[in-house]
């Protein structure tokens, strides 16, 4: 299986951010990269599972007797 890498433009792009945003992650160490000389490459498997970390789960509301379920 190979790794595919990404540049931080192509980075910012898969995620559907801004460049600066990839950036701001890679300075704060909140994703995961590698340094190729004095460029910076992000693996797509590291990518998701920053995506996949920052998931929320939605609250289900019950109806309660008496009361209607918000919409």
């Amino acid at each position: 299986m190979t790794t595919r890498y990404l540049t931080v433009a192509e980075a910012a792009e898969h995620l559907n951010t801004s460049v600066r945003f990839v950036r701001r992650l890679v300075a704060e160490r909140r994703i995961a990269f590698h340094h190729v000389g004095r460029h910076v490459r992000i693996a797509v498997s590291d990518l998701d599972a920053f995506v996949r970390a920052g998931r929320v789960e939605p609250i289900v509301i019950r109806a309660h007797r008496g009361y209607r379920a918000a919409s």
